[in-house]
């Protein structure tokens, strides 16, 4: 063979070598996809988690099926999809406690960083101050100042320890400059008991839960936890407009696949679900049912989890809070 033949050649492959990459993107999924909720159904993640499988089912010509694996502050589905295959065909709709894990459990059988490869955040659970109607205090200014001059300062109740309201609830009470008791609860059920009969004085909350009770005149609602106002409840205030810059704390989902996923698959899932986060008909049920849709890039929620994690380890640590 000569020089100029073995150069064109050559040449030829190195001209065809980047057509490999799309010719694998366009053979994902050729079966059907599993999409792995850490909840039980019914709840506001698993309703997210089946309008995103309706949504992306047609869009990917394959069906998307959830996966229920609720358990144990939702390590069970997390640790579950750290070992799947890394081929795209399991996604797990990750939750805020994937964050915090490590700061809560020492001997976690994942590593969040190590074995999952984020793809999209789906939405944020804005959490919303609400306080008995009946108590003094009106504004958010007026409850710091009451808390303040309280010798036993604030009683917040929350659905569980190591709870987005839980660690919220720290945070405000740190950056209030007040002391406290967070008050754990098997839920927000029996919390909304208690401060109905007004025996804790607060409780961080889904503005879906509170609404009927807000209606009817027995609670009322002083501020949101967000960065900027929530749309679900746009008249509602945040801490920080109200002075408190570094109460911001929220639940929160994305989308997340094991480690070694290839990028052209993280790539198509990410264009897909931002699709659906610019659905109308997907952002109204998300609404319906107490979220906020986000969106964004695969880097953005990788340092978005990253933040997650410094932030509450270091309120885990400060308020000494143990895994129940």
């Amino acid at each position: 063979m000569n020089l100029t033949r073995r150069h064109l050649i050559a040449a030829a492959a190195l001209a065809l070598a980047p057509l490999s990459v799309p010719v694998a993107a366009q053979s994902w999924p050729a079966r059907p996809i599993r999409l792995i909720s850490p909840y039980n159904a019914g709840g506001s993640s698993d309703i997210l988690t089946r309008v995103l499988a309706e949504f992306l089912a047609p869009r990917l010509g394959q069906s998307v099926i959830v996966e229920n694996k609720a358990g144990a502050g939702t390590r069970i589905a997390n640790d579950y999809v750290a070992k799947a295959p890394p081929d795209g065909y399991t996604v797990l709709h990750a939750a805020a406690p994937i964050a915090i894990g490590e700061a809560l459990y020492p001997n976690l059988p994942y590593d969040v960083r190590k074995n999952f490869e984020p793809v999209i955040s789906t939405a944020i659970a804005p959490l919303f101050l609400v306080v008995n109607a009946d108590a003094p205090y009106k504004t958010l200014a007026e409850f710091v100042q009451w808390g303040k001059a309280n010798p036993n300062g604030f009683t917040f109740g929350s659905p569980g320890a190591g709870s987005a309201p839980h660690l919220t609830a720290e945070l405000f009470m740190r950056a209030a400059g007040a002391k406290g008791l967070v008050v754990q609860f098997k839920g927000d059920a029996p919390a909304y008991t208690e401060l109905l009969a007004g025996r804790i004085d607060a409780t961080l909350t889904a503005i879906s839960t509170a609404v009927p009770f807000v209606k009817s005149g027995k609670l009322r609602v002083l501020a949101v936890a967000n960065e900027k106002r929530s749309p679900l409840n746009p008249d509602t205030p945040t801490f920080v407009e109200s002075g408190l810059p570094s109460v911001v704390g929220y639940g929160w989902y994305g989308l997340m696949v094991p480690a070694g996923t290839p990028g052209a698959v993280v790539d198509r899932l990410n264009a897909e679900v931002n699709a659906a986060i610019r659905d109308p008909g997907v952002r109204q049920k998300a609404e319906a049912a107490g979220l906020q849709l986000r969106g964004g890039s695969a880097a953005e929620f990788r340092a978005f989890i990253d933040a997650e994690a410094k932030k509450w380890s270091q309120i885990i640590k400060a308020a000494n809070i143990q895994a129940e």
